[in-house]
């Protein structure tokens, strides 16, 4: 099976040796994303609700960009350094996955990255 890397400029680039997503068949396998502003690349100021909006945005990008979209994801990971914001963050996550929301894991980090408080990464078929 062939792979091909996806490149958005709607989603924040990495300084670490990954790929914004790939695709492979019929799946769009995002790479982990924080609350990145894609033209800043600084992380958006607000709490958990607004760095969740921002990193379901950059993976909608990415999804959309390899020709998936939310609506056909099937599997989400998300990583949250502190769990006590698991309840807002699951109100912003029913915003976008309302209808069929896909296979989930959702843990508690000790650290993803200055000032970040989740990354999520998704995998959405074709």
């Amino acid at each position: 099976m062939q792979k091909q890397r996806i490149i958005t400029d709607k989603a924040p680039t990495s300084p670490n040796p990954t790929s914004q997503g790939m695709r492979c068949g019929d799946f769009v396998f995002t790479g982990g994303f924080t609350a990145k502003d894609p033209k800043t690349g600084g992380l958006v100021p607000g709490g958990i609700e607004a760095q969740t909006r921002r990193v379901v945005e950059s993976l909608r990008a990415v999804l959309e960009a390899g020709g998936s979209s939310l609506e056909k994801v099937v599997k989400v990971n998300a990583f949250l350094t502190n769990i006590a914001d698991k309840p807002a963050f699951d109100r912003v996550y029913r915003d976008y996955f309302r209808q069929e929301p896909p296979g989930r894991v959702c843990v508690a980090v000790s650290d993803i990255e200055p000032g970040a408080l989740i990354e999520m990464d998704a995998i959405g078929h074709v």
